[in-house]
C-alpha cells in the first residue's frame, strides 16, 4: 500500500460567496474545491437538488473514492446494484470501480457535499455538463472525456428501476 502526500502547503478556504455555481433549478452545483487547489488530494463540490431532480447517471471512477454527506434532505444513491436513501448527516462512501449515481428522492430535496479523492480537475466536468444541459455541446461528447476526468458511464437496472 503507497501513501498519497498532497503538495500544497497553505489552507484552502473557499467563501461561499466566492464559489462558482453551475446550473439553476433544479440543479445546481457548488464548485469548492478542485484538484489544483488541494496539491492533488481531492476535488469537492456541493449539489443542490430540487423536487426529486436527478444529478448524476450511474458512472464508476476507476481511480477515485467519492464521499457523500447529506447536509439536508433526503438522497437516493446507488452503491453497485443497491440503492440507498439517505437522510441528513447520513454519509456513503463509494470506493473506486463500484457504480454508484445520485438523485434527490422523488418529491424531496437534497443538499449534498460530494468529496473525490485522489482529487481529479473536476470543474471543467462540470462546465461541460453546464453546456450539455443548455444544448451548446452534443450529450455524446462526455464519452469523449471520461478517462479524462476519471468517470466511466454505464446502465444499472437497480437505478433505472428506482427512478422510474
Amino acid at each position: 500500500m503507497s501513501l498519497f502526500t498532497p503538495e500544497f502547503d497553505e489552507s484552502v478556504i473557499v467563501r461561499s460567496a466566492d464559489a462558482e455555481v453551475i446550473g439553476r433549478a433544479a440543479t445546481t452545483i457548488r464548485l469548492l474545491a478542485d484538484s489544483s487547489s488541494t496539491g492533488g488530494a481531492l476535488s469537492t463540490q456541493r449539489v443542490s437538488l430540487t423536487d426529486g431532480a436527478d444529478g448524476a447517471k450511474p458512472h464508476h471512477h476507476a481511480q477515485s473514492t467519492e464521499l457523500f454527506y447529506l447536509l439536508d434532505g433526503t438522497a437516493q444513491l446507488l452503491s453497485g446494484d443497491q440503492v440507498v436513501t439517505a437522510e441528513r448527516g447520513d454519509l456513503v462512501i463509494v470506493p473506486p470501480g463500484l457504480a454508484h449515481a445520485f438523485a434527490a428522492a422523488p418529491g424531496e430535496d437534497a443538499d449534498i457535499l460530494i468529496v473525490i479523492t485522489p482529487g481529479v480537475e473536476r470543474f471543467e466536468y462540470f462546465r461541460h455538463l453546464e453546456r450539455i444541459a443548455y444544448g451548446k455541446t452534443p450529450p455524446e461528447s462526455l464519452l469523449e472525456v471520461q478517462e479524462l476526468y476519471d468517470t466511466y458511464f454505464l446502465q444499472n437496472p437497480a437505478w433505472n428501476a428506482a427512478r422510474s
